[in-house]
């Protein structure tokens, strides 16, 4: 299983959105490098007022190209890192990948799968009604997160647009994914 990576974007302030670059560095055990996300422990400001010494499990946000499509559909033009993703990937099922999957990209990095981007009332500030588009419901009822996922770094290195994104599933059985 194989995917692309479409564009990477860091920011190193706390802003919702995040800026496209041409390459980003991901450092092992931390996340992005210069990005306001980086670190050992939890650096998102809501969940640093909980508990400020929780690991961080969300050193690397992922977004499927495929939900800007979607989300373009119903009328939300955006680009990448706008709704605060580091890499925008494409032709990757991030939402059907069981936690601890692996994603090799580019020529050294590695990261795990943590689990899924919770969304939340900042989608809505950045455009009304987008925290809506990225949740549904399935066929039993039960909630659909669909604003990417989270992850952290196994293994640095630079991470460019038109990197491959090779996919390891880890040892069965799989877990589904939850959020972090």
């Amino acid at each position: 299983m194989a995917g692309i990576v479409e564009a990477v974007s860091q920011r190193g302030t706390h802003r919702f959105s995040k800026q496209p670059r041409m390459w980003i560095r991901l450092l092992a055990g931390l996340g992005v490098e210069g990005d306001a996300h980086l670190g050992t422990t939890v650096q998102h400001r809501s969940r640093v007022a909980r508990d400020p010494m929780q690991p961080n499990l969300r050193q690397v946000h992922l977004l499927h190209r495929e939900l800007l499509e979607t989300l373009r559909d119903q009328g939300f033009v955006i680009g990448p890192g706008d709704i605060g993703e580091n890499i925008l990937t494409g032709d990757v099922d991030l939402l059907g990948l069981p936690t601890g999957a692996v994603l090799r990209i580019g020529e050294t990095a590695e990261i795990r799968v943590t689990g899924l981007r919770n969304p939340c009332v900042q989608l809505d500030r950045f455009k009304p009604g987008l925290m809506k588009a990225t949740l549904d419901r399935d066929a039993e009822g039960n909630l659909i997160r669909k604003a990417g996922v989270m992850a952290v770094v196994l293994t640095g290195g630079e991470v460019r647009p038109g990197d491959a994104i090779k996919i390891i599933l880890p040892p069965g059985p799989h877990g589904r994914l939850l959020p972090v």
